[in-house]
């Protein structure tokens, strides 16, 4: 069994860890949960240890694994107490705000020989993995073209934002997604091209996105704002021969909010409405337009990806190269708004 523990109560910890860690139970032992004041938000768990004392998670040698899900600003701190008392810890993203946080925390726990990692769940969302089983089919031909859009209508949200904040920003809270699927499956780009806004004004939070990854011919560009009502497909997918458009995200995250939980058989799963639609001409000059099945998304994979590190001794899934260039890429986005 991998024993681990979480750092804060919030949202975070009820809604994108537990239900996935907690379904593992044949590999996974939740054992311990510490947040600075106590809150009755969100249903306890049985068997769980509750706590506002932070020693009964440094000083548990029970402990393997200590999952830090703060706000952002205190994620740096919480992992070099974590390794400096000898503890394995994996971090929600963003990681770290700058890079140079992010190597120095690899640096310390290859030093003390510990596991070192950030949560990068959305490596399994549905319509990030139904667009790779399209690309690999090969019925696109050579990929010319990628759009990501991560958007919502939450106007709100910048207009009551009157200062700007790099690790509270748009840019920060949601290009770390969108960025690591492009490093985890395409690779570090040639080339990239930043258009990072404040559409309400210099000083404010930057509340636009869009960045191009050039890969020599090829470009994926991932596309972001608050202010978009009606939302623009998730994927699309231009290639020599067709195209391919997934117009709705995984819909786990529709699920939690909904209570909606991972051990019922439909969680997060598409119905056909939801299928991405995949046309083409084939090698004969015939035209295709069909349906593709939608692949399940299941962030429980990530915690089975731990599992097989932190106790079978395989390969990190989400490499400290790959997200140290993510924050690279984060930091020069936003510094770029600021000019």
């Amino acid at each position: 069994m991998l024993t681990i523990a979480y750092i804060a109560n919030g949202k975070s910890t009820n809604r994108y860890h537990l239900p996935f860690s907690t379904k593992l139970a044949d590999k996974i032992n939740v054992k311990t949960i510490y947040s600075r004041t106590h809150k009755d938000e969100w249903a306890p768990i049985e068997g769980v240890h509750y706590t506002t004392d932070l020693d009964d998670i440094l000083q548990d040698e029970e402990i393997q694994l200590v999952v830090v899900t703060t706000p952002g600003k205190m994620h740096y701190d919480y992992a070099r107490l974590l390794l400096e008392h000898g503890k394995n810890a994996l971090i929600e993203k963003p990681f770290t705000e700058t890079a140079a946080q992010a190597k120095e925390l690899f640096a310390l726990a290859k030093e003390k020989g510990l596991f070192l990692q950030c949560y990068q769940n959305r490596r399994f969302d549905s319509d990030f993995l139904t667009v790779q089983k399209v690309i690999e089919s090969g019925v696109l031909g050579d990929i010319l073209e990628v759009e990501m859009h991560f958007d919502y209508f939450r106007p709100e949200i910048p207009e009551n934002t009157h200062t700007y904040s790099q690790m509270d920003s748009y840019l920060y809270a949601h290009g770390c997604h969108t960025i690591d699927q492009v490093l985890s499956y395409f690779g570090d780009p040639d080339e990239i091209h930043y258009d990072v806004r404040q559409l309400l004004g210099k000083g404010r939070m930057n509340d636009y996105f869009d960045l191009d990854f050039n890969y020599g011919g090829m470009k994926v560009s991932i596309k972001s704002s608050y202010f978009r009502l009606k939302e623009r497909p998730s994927f699309v997918v231009y290639g020599k021969k067709g195209c391919f458009v997934k117009a709705t995200k995984d819909r786990q995250e529709e699920h939690l909010k909904l209570f909606h939980m991972p051990e019922n058989a439909d969680f997060g799963v598409d119905l056909p409405e939801h299928y991405g639609t995949l046309t083409y001409m084939d090698d004969q000059g015939v035209y295709h337009e069909e349906k593709v099945v939608s692949e399940v998304g299941d962030y429980s994979r990530f915690y089975d990806a731990l599992y097989a590190t932190i106790i079978e001794g395989k390969d990190k899934l989400v490499k400290d190269e790959e997200t140290i260039r993510q924050l690279e890429i984060l930091e020069t986005g936003s510094q770029l708004n600021q000019a």
